[in-house]
């Protein structure tokens, strides 16, 4: 394992970068992963050579077509999914708010949308605000603070026949919960209602698969998994070819470039499918989706070492308050934790300073922060990308109990 984690590193040069005289260890990647070679590549040869607005009479613009052709075959094997189904966007939350105004057209007094408390607001705000634009209600299931773990008691009685959407988390992206998506698409499928996944913090760390899940929609970022900041949803076809989303009249009908408002990131599209065969090189198989199953089978054994190590180092430190739930529950290798005594701000500067690069606040999961007490102050996040290693784990822990001594 760590033969394949110090080949992979070759492939990011940020990990050559210095801080303080000290080597950076990125522990950043829940807000945005390095990136290897092959995607700036990607990227950089399209704008070289390729560069060109779509659908004309002339090479360079049908070698864009081709290429975003491309990359929408690349994520339908990354969600197994199919290719008329893959659209891109800004970012997940763009499109999540695009994509909620487009199904409320069907919605209004009486019809129930069900939020979490778990997730990330970006798939929270775009569905409450139908309340004020639609007269929608809005159903919110409670998460336990202590496990960092959705109540789902409380997700069986919000799911009713008046359920028109269940919007759902797939991992946290605070906490590293993983949640039972498949689980609760049953309930809302048996009550008629569709569901919309947000796996911005799944899709880095477990395999997608739409069918699978059981739902209609799902949107992920490719920033989180080595790709520039392009967001990607994937709709049912049926559904996308349905929905009443604003467009210019002489737009693509057809899906999935219904979804698609005005010209797209080309090259962050390219380079985000470039980030797809970029993981796909790291395991083996005869298709590109056999590869991606055995390239995140391998990266889940790591991620799973380093959790552990990582989980069972902090918490041994007198004053580290860690939140979520423990190694070897369905969960990302992402950690909370807080120190006594210090801010996070503070946490994270002091972090800085040795090399140890870690997020802070509430990364846009104010519920979750707020239900475990630390809506002022946040917490501090590590997480475990593809090129980390043991040693960096050990580094993040010495500097942590290092801040308890100073």
């Amino acid at each position: 394992m760590s033969n394949n984690v110090n080949n992979v590193r070759r492939d990011f040069p940020a990990l050559e970068r210095k801080h303080e005289g000290y080597p950076v260890a990125y522990f950043d990647g829940p807000g945005g992963t390095q990136v290897p070679r092959q995607v700036v590549e990607a990227m950089n040869t399209y704008l070289f050579y390729h560069n060109a607005n779509t659908h004309w009479n002339y090479p360079t613009s049908a070698e864009t077509d081709a290429a975003l052709d491309a990359a929408r075959v690349a994520f339908a094997d990354f969600v197994n999914g199919d290719a008329t189904e893959i659209a891109f966007g800004l970012n997940m939350t763009t499109l999540t708010f695009h994509l909620a105004r487009g199904l409320a057209t069907r919605w209004g007094k009486g019809d129930e949308v069900v939020v979490t408390e778990l997730d990330h607001h970006g798939n929270i705000a775009p569905w409450t605000r139908l309340a004020a634009e639609r007269g929608v209600t809005i159903r919110t299931v409670r998460m336990d603070p202590e496990a960092g773990v959705l109540d789902w008691a409380d997700l069986e009685q919000a799911i009713t026949p008046r359920t028109k959407l269940l919007a759902i988390g797939a991992a946290s992206n605070a906490l590293g919960t993983v949640t039972d998506v498949a689980a609760a698409a049953r309930l809302a499928k048996a009550q008629g209602a569709l569901v919309f996944v947000d796996a911005v913090h799944y899709a880095p760390h477990v395999l997608v698969d739409v069918k699978a899940l059981g739902c209609d929609f799902l949107a992920c970022s490719a920033y989180k998994f080595y790709g520039p900041h392009v967001g990607v949803l994937w709709g049912r076809n049926d559904l996308i070819a349905s929905l009443d989303v604003p467009k210019l009249q002489p737009a693509p009908e057809a899906p999935p470039e219904r979804l698609e408002t005005g010209t797209q990131n080309h090259e962050g599209i390219i380079g985000a499918a470039a980030a797809v065969d970029y993981l796909a090189s790291l395991g083996q198989g005869a298709s590109r989706r056999d590869r991606l199953v055995s390239a995140f089978a391998t990266l889940h054994e790591q991620g799973t070492a380093l959790l552990a190590r990582m989980w069972n180092g902090l918490s041994a430190i007198p004053g580290v308050r860690m939140y979520g739930c423990q190694p070897g529950s369905a969960r990302t290798p992402t950690v909370a934790f807080t120190l006594d005594g210090m801010v996070s701000d503070d946490v994270a500067r002091a972090l800085a300073r040795r090399g140890v690069f870690v997020s802070n606040g509430d990364f846009y999961a104010t519920t979750v922060l707020e239900r475990i007490g630390h809506a002022d102050d946040g917490v501090v996040r590590a997480g475990c990308a593809c090129y980390t290693t043991a040693d960096e784990v050990d580094r993040l822990v010495a500097g942590v109990a290092d801040l308890t001594r100073d």
